[in-house]
């Protein structure tokens, strides 16, 4: 019995891979450079305050890049896969690829595996790195402003370099930085400032605390008071300073551990230790449950991407990039909701996480069924029924518009030109009476659809109704359907006429 080998065209999935990775590429580096630009302008801020060198400035920046790489990769895949089937479906490489007996399923393959690719990527850039990026850059933050202080304090100035303390100091080794004769005053939540007089002092950073102190020893401290006051002589004293220097960045405070730095494992132990169901422990849960989350989005959006893509077509416009746009918007409204919901209810915080992918799941699959049975991606039944709506509700409503806009044209050229030869007044009439120029009891077609509509349909006057015919049968000899609601009337028609 011999085992059959399984042959995987390997000429056509480079080709669609190539087709797809090209468009991803060029999407990728133009969304990074947008989300650049963004971020740009408050980093401008902390780096001129800090007065940070190129060198430092660079890596800033890379630190940030992993968390834009969490949202710019997934918009980027699905732009990549759109582009890439609107231009085969547009040269018409997709109906080759049908005619040589290549279905549709035969090409989602190397989607998946370029998906799949890339959505690895994004987990790699969601679970490992961005804790690492961000740690790596409250550190150089933290050392940046600590640096920032040691450039402030210098020999016979007072330093304000540390807010509400005022550092003095006579000398200073250049070889250890051991400050000499240092006299401190503190006006943290005091009224009367404290007055600290030491010896010798020297200022050190606990980075993996983000705390900076200053120690003094063999001195006095002198608290002034109304009632009483205080000398406290000590052989060392140690004073803890928060940092001046601006460290916020886009809204956070860089030199504070947040759920951002943890890795998963600690976010599931911290939520244990506080309790997985108080505030505190959601916003871990909702940080592990994030990570995991969008990575999958990613892999999701991309085969999204196949359909959207191949609605494009000789002589069709291509859809799939707007609507690209609004299922990527719509999937991260979805994904903030479940965030807050997740955060702020006592809903499960697995189910209210995972929920939009579970939904776009569906719709993708729906997606690709509809366009492998050659499928329009949404029923007909719901664009007859957004079109009823339309004609019923909208159409009416624009009409009265034009009319007055009509009637107001009317009247304010009139002081000037005759109606007669107003271009302006002409053009509008043309357009209020697009569809009631034909022949009444025709039979109107709608050049879009390409379906007619008889005496008596509620869509014998729609918008789009340009062109008629003599009788149905010369409709339906030019390529013409009636629409939905002409079909119960048809018959009746058709023995009138007789």
């Amino acid at each position: 019995m011999m085992l059959r080998t399984i042959k995987f065209p390997k000429l056509l999935y480079s080709y669609l891979t190539t087709e797809m990775l090209a468009p991803f590429f060029a999407s990728f580096l133009i969304m990074n450079s947008v989300f650049f630009l963004v971020k740009l302008i408050p980093f401008l801020n902390v780096v001129l305050e800090l007065e940070i060198g190129f060198s430092d400035f660079v890596r800033l920046f890379l630190y940030l890049f992993p968390n834009m790489f969490l949202y710019s990769m997934p918009m980027a895949a699905m732009m990549g896969v759109i582009i890439g089937f609107t231009r085969l479906a547009s040269d018409t490489e997709i109906l080759a690829f049908k005619a040589s007996g290549i279905s549709l399923y035969q090409i989602v393959p190397p989607v998946i595996l370029v998906s799949a690719f890339i959505a690895l990527l994004t987990g790699y850039f969601s679970i490992s790195l961005i804790p690492k990026a961000e740690i790596s850059m409250k550190q150089l933050m933290f050392q940046l402003a600590k640096e920032k202080i040691d450039k402030g304090i210098k020999e016979h100035q007072f330093t304000e370099a540390l807010g509400d303390l005022v550092v003095f100091v006579d000398s200073i080794n250049p070889d250890t930085g051991e400050w000499q004769n240092v006299w401190v005053s503190d006006m943290r939540g005091q009224i009367n400032p404290i007055i600290t007089m030491a010896q010798s002092g020297t200022m050190n950073a606990e980075i993996d605390n983000m705390r900076v102190n200053i120690t003094l020893k063999n001195g006095s401290l002198h608290r002034p008071d109304e009632r009483r006051s205080q000398i406290i002589s000590f052989a060392q004293y140690t004073i803890n300073i928060p940092l001046q220097p601006p460290t916020v960045l886009d809204g956070e405070d860089v030199t504070l551990l947040s759920t951002g730095s943890m890795t998963l494992r600690q976010l599931q132990e911290t939520a244990t230790s506080v309790g997985r169901d108080t505030p505190n422990g959601r916003e871990c849960l909702v940080q592990f449950h994030k990570r995991l989350v969008l990575p999958v989005g990613c892999f999701i959006l991309s085969l999204l991407g196949l359909p959207l893509g191949l609605q494009a077509g000789p002589g069709r416009k291509g859809r799939g990039i707007p609507l690209g746009l609004g299922f990527f918007i719509l999937y991260y409204l979805l994904f903030t909701l479940a965030k807050i919901s997740a955060e702020e209810s006592s809903s499960s915080v697995l189910l209210a996480m995972w929920v939009p992918n579970v939904i776009f799941l569906t719709i993708t699959a729906y997606f690709i069924r509809q366009a492998a049975n050659e499928r329009t991606i949404i029923p007909e039944k719901i664009k007859d029924y957004w079109l009823f709506i339309y004609d019923k509700l909208v159409s009416p409503y624009l009409q009265k518009v034009k009319t007055i806009l009509i009637k107001e044209v009317k009247k304010k050229s009139s002081d000037q030109l005759s109606a007669k030869n107003s271009p302006t007044v002409q053009n509008l009439a043309s357009n209020q009476f697009s569809s009631n120029y034909l022949t009444e009891g025709t039979i109107h077609g709608n050049v879009k659809s390409h379906v007619y509509h008889i005496p008596g349909c509620d869509f014998y006057y729609c918008k789009h109704c340009t062109i008629e015919f003599k009788n149905v049968e010369v409709a339906e000899q030019s390529g013409f359907e009636p629409c939905r609601f002409c079909k119960p009337l048809l018959a009746k028609f058709k023995d009138a006429k007789k």
